[in-house]
């Protein structure tokens, strides 16, 4: 069996310390705001991203290139190495076509060397629990065609909830429309989104009062998950708080065993804002 790797970008969400961890490598997305550009090599606290944009700062953000998906694929292929890389969902990014166009390229360079992308269609931690499962299954000795197959059965599995505390940041990206982000500018109102079966963000709902919503979309992911997971992530912009309160819930009334808890970086936080929460887990259905 040869030997390979397992790749991800900076759309998963995984801390620092899970990558250093699990020796896990990245393509890294960019967060430009304020005349500087920020990445995996020139990094912002999540603290410090989140007070920007509190403060005024509006950030943008640009795709994986398929200079920097080369970067990362070539020195495994010629250490001799495999690789999959598990990609940022394609209803969000551009990332993953680039990233496949590299593989493209160098498939033809290595061709005795397997180099497998896939479009997981998810984001944030859900993404990120997806790569975590595939380290969990390599960890334990399954092949690299094992923990493709396995990725490929039940990406569309990953279903993702998202509270924001405002839609304007999302529709300025052109995540979603002008009419959603009224919606979300009525006072009191918490949109809640999903993100569907293509990898696009769908507004499903809109309740009023934060507590009420976060409890809506944790009885969303309740009602869906498969009956033998016990493991949930969550992803938050800057309300550890709030995270917190949710793993307590899932915790002691749903008897999950374990939750991941991490920041929305500034890649995903730069379209969602500050307060958003992000709950995933591996389900009967998206």
């Amino acid at each position: 069996m040869s030997d390979y790797v397992i790749t991800t970008d900076s759309g998963a969400d995984l801390p620092r310390e899970y990558l250093e961890e699990h020796q896990l490598k990245i393509a890294s997305l960019t967060c430009l705001m304020d005349g500087e550009s920020y990445n995996d090599e020139h990094p912002i606290s999540d603290k410090d991203f989140y007070a920007k944009i509190r403060g005024g700062s509006m950030p943008t953000t640009s795709q994986v290139s398929p200079e920097q998906a080369r970067e990362l694929f070539e020195p495994f292929l010629k250490e001799g190495k495999d690789v999959l890389h598990l990609a940022f969902d394609s209803g969000i990014s551009g990332s993953y076509q680039s990233e496949e166009a590299a593989a493209k390229e160098l498939r033809e360079e290595y061709p005795e060397r397997k180099l497998i992308v896939i479009d997981t269609l998810c984001a944030s931690m859900g993404q990120g629990l997806l790569v975590h499962k595939a380290l969990q299954m390599k960890e334990a000795g399954a092949s690299l065609e094992e923990v493709v197959s396995w990725c490929e059965d039940n990406k569309m599995g990953m279903a993702t909830y998202v509270v924001v505390d405002d839609l304007n940041h999302l529709y300025r990206g052109g995540r979603v429309s002008r009419s959603s982000a009224v919606l979300g500018s009525v006072v009191g109102i918490k949109p809640i989104i999903r993100i569907d079966e293509k990898g696009e963000l769908e507004v499903c709902g809109k309740i009023r009062g934060r507590r009420k919503a976060i409890q809506h979309i944790i009885d969303q992911i309740m009602e869906r998950i498969r009956d033998d997971e016990k493991i949930v992530s969550i992803s938050h912009g800057d309300c550890l708080e709030d995270a917190e309160a949710m793993k307590k819930i899932l915790m002691e009334q749903y008897g999950i065993e374990e939750v991941l808890i991490s920041f929305v970086g500034p890649v995903i936080g730069s379209h969602t804002g500050p307060g958003v929460l992000v709950l995933s887990a591996m389900s009967k259905s998206r």
